[in-house]
């Protein structure tokens, strides 16, 4: 049985996975300031440069293949050393596969009760 976190105690994938909170992605249909547009997935993205406590802004384009839940529900991102090491040992529901969206960077996501959870690595240059 799992123990209950209190008040004080950081989650369990912060505290004992080492996993650090990168950003909150919240889908919108408002053009927002300093859009950026990401052809490949058909999505324009604002805010994360900005925002001192990493949040982004998300607008889909219609016929968007992006997970219906990533579009309708905001997502919290998490960087991890390993993302292989991680989706193999714990039981997630993966919405979308492990990919690469920009040089460097790999990503992946899971549902968890109904949250769209994203999991990123930087692949560093070895």
């Amino acid at each position: 049985m799992m123990k209950e976190r209190l008040d004080n105690e950081l989650p369990e994938s912060i505290e004992k996975w080492g996993w650090k909170y990168h950003h909150l992605g919240i889908p919108t249909n408002k053009i927002m300031p300093g859009e950026l547009y990401l052809p490949e997935f058909r999505l324009f993205v604002s805010g994360f440069s900005k925002s001192p406590f990493g949040i982004e802004w998300m607008r889909y384009e219609k016929g968007c293949k992006v997970h219906k839940l990533i579009q309708t529900v905001p997502h919290i991102a998490f960087e991890v050393t390993d993302l292989n090491y991680e989706l193999s040992i714990h039981d997630f529901k993966i919405i979308t596969e492990p990919n690469s969206p920009s040089d460097g960077v790999r990503v992946a996501m899971i549902e968890h009760n109904g949250a769209p959870i994203e999991l990123i690595e930087f692949v560093k240059n070895k």
